[in-house]
């Protein structure tokens, strides 16, 4: 099995940043891709970036330029981290970690983003 914990989140206002880091543990060495996933009240979620055990990375378009995400393994742990930069109302969602390994997909708990003034 996989357990991601996410951390950050909070409330930032229109043009700020803010970092998401995600700690994945158990089955770490199955896991293919990892990501970064939201929803926002009354909408579906939706990928806003991933990155592949080889460095592949997805951005939606909304994100690009402005997000970036990386990851790096130590300890028994991967983390993926998102940078979120130049934040804008319409980024406000709760934010989901999230992984798909050999032994299936894990979500994170989800973590509150909102931008406001």
């Amino acid at each position: 099995q996989v357990q991601l914990v996410e951390s950050g989140g909070g409330l930032v206002q229109p043009g700020g940043s803010l970092r998401l880091s995600c700690a994945a543990s158990g089955s770490i060495f199955s896991i293919y891709v990892m990501g970064w996933y939201r929803q926002a009240p009354g909408n579906q979620r939706e990928l806003v970036a991933s990155i592949t055990t080889g460095g592949t990375i997805t951005y939606s378009d909304s994100v690009k330029g402005r997000f970036t995400i990386s990851s790096s393994r130590d300890n028994g742990k991967n983390t993926v981290n998102l940078q979120m930069n130049s934040l804008k109302p319409d980024d406000t969602a709760v934010y989901y970690c999230n992984s798909h390994s050999r032994v299936g997909i894990t979500w994170g708990q989800g973590t509150q983003v909102t931008v406001s003034s």
